[in-house]
């Protein structure tokens, strides 16, 4: 990665852009450890509880419900009150509640923490895009937004090597529970953000005094409508497949058969597939475009996806479960990279929070969709088709109803 530097608004002063990358996605890391913990968690907890499929779900969607609320809400806040302080509150938000989570006792507790779980994590991810979007050159923004985006698969096998070396070290009780209070340590690094990451333009952007209502009107302006389409339509696609997949990983494959701690060794080999498939996305997408990029890599997702649903030895699972995670997580940067460059600064904040709030509502839906299909006789198989082909309607949309963006000046 380029070594230059961009410039900190607040003080005029040279910034370096691996620092701002570092800085922001080490942030974005520990948000990922956090959601990649609670599909392990999840499959303890069946165990330790005795939860059914129904709770599990739910307990996910709930995580979503809450991103749903935060993304709306924080990316309309990211507006007026400027996205370094947003990308602050999110993060202590989600870290507070999840160490708070650690010493739940009862499934109410859990639910209503991990809603403000969810928010903090909802919230903050738009406003981290739109932040780092906005102070690199356009000639290679989407490359560092998607080398942004790829501190999520670090987050990843953070959570897969928790849960492998650290869970079963503890009493079955007891190891979800000290997986919970590591993933609140970005409350920590939080106040270190305050300090070091470069302030946003002193100068309030154009909508600063608009309501929310008048910010949402413009983005289904005539100027807008069909990138606020787009978006929509690919936020939902993409979310409600990714939650409805990865969150039951490992459950799935104990379902395939497979023990607790195997499920996990088996879904952290997969996890390390993220890496490259995020790596390979930064280095196209500069060369071949953005829409090239979300095409090629969701049409990839699908077709992994259900070859993974459908797969049924050992080396199938690891292959197929590999490649889902390369496309899938290639796609993610170029989602987050592709997005902020669809509206102008004064609601671009508001433009990505909404878009990924109406994805969150496919978060909901996605971890019910397998329990609820299973109970109607839907197969591993079935399930992960339903997954497939609404990826690719995300991919049509963007073939369709997208414009490429790259080298726009922000």
């Amino acid at each position: 990665m380029s070594t230059t530097t961009v410039t900190d608004p607040s003080t005029g002063q040279p910034v370096s852009k691996n620092r701002l990358l570092v800085t922001s996605g080490l942030g974005w890391m520990f948000d990922a450890m956090d959601v990649g913990l609670l599909s392990f968690i999840l499959a303890a907890l069946k165990l330790d509880w005795g939860l059914t499929a129904g709770q599990m779900g739910w307990l996910g969607a709930v995580n979503s419900i809450g991103m749903a609320v935060g993304a709306v809400m924080f990316g309309m806040m990211a507006d007026r009150i400027g996205r370094k302080h947003v990308f602050v509150i999110t993060l202590l938000l989600f870290a507070i509640a999840s160490g708070l989570s650690a010493f739940a006792t009862t499934l109410t507790v859990l639910f209503v923490l991990r809603f403000f779980i969810g928010m903090g994590l909802g919230g903050e991810l738009p406003v981290a895009s739109t932040y780092v979007s906005e102070r690199v050159p356009a000639h290679e923004r989407g490359r560092i937004v998607v080398l942004l985006e790829s501190f999520w698969a670090l987050g990843w096998i953070l959570a897969a090597l928790i849960a492998y070396f650290v869970m079963p070290r503890f009493a079955p009780d007891m190891g979800w529970r000290v997986a919970l209070i590591l993933g609140a340590l970005p409350a920590i690094y939080a106040l270190y953000l305050r300090r070091k990451l470069p302030d946003d333009k002193p100068t309030a952007p154009p909508s600063a005094g608009l309501p929310w209502t008048a910010r949402l009107a413009r983005l289904w302006s005539a100027e807008h409508s069909r990138n606020t389409l787009m978006l929509w339509i690919l936020w939902f696609t993409v979310v409600f497949s990714y939650y409805g997949m990865f969150l039951w990983l490992p459950s799935v494959m104990i379902g395939k058969g497979f023990a607790l701690i195997k499920s996990f060794e088996y879904v952290l080999l997969m996890t390390l597939a993220q890496l490259p498939g995020y790596f390979t996305a930064a280095w196209l997408i500069e060369r071949m475009g953005r829409k090239f990029v979300l095409v090629v890599y969701l049409l990839g997702t699908a077709a992994s996806a259900w070859a993974f649903g459908n797969a049924e030895t050992q080396g199938g699972l690891l292959l197929f479960g590999a490649l889902l995670s390369f496309f899938n997580l290639g796609a993610w940067g170029a989602l987050y990279a592709y997005s902020p460059e669809n509206y102008p600064a004064e609601i671009r904040a508001s433009g990505v929070g909404t878009a990924a709030g109406v994805g969150r509502v496919g978060g909901i839906l996605g971890p019910l969709a397998i329990p609820f299909l299973g109970a109607q006789g839907w197969s591993t198989g079935a399930i992960f088709a339903l997954f497939a082909v609404t990826i690719a309607i995300g991919a049509a949309a963007v073939a369709l109803l997208g414009r490429e963006t790259k080298g726009q000046v922000a």
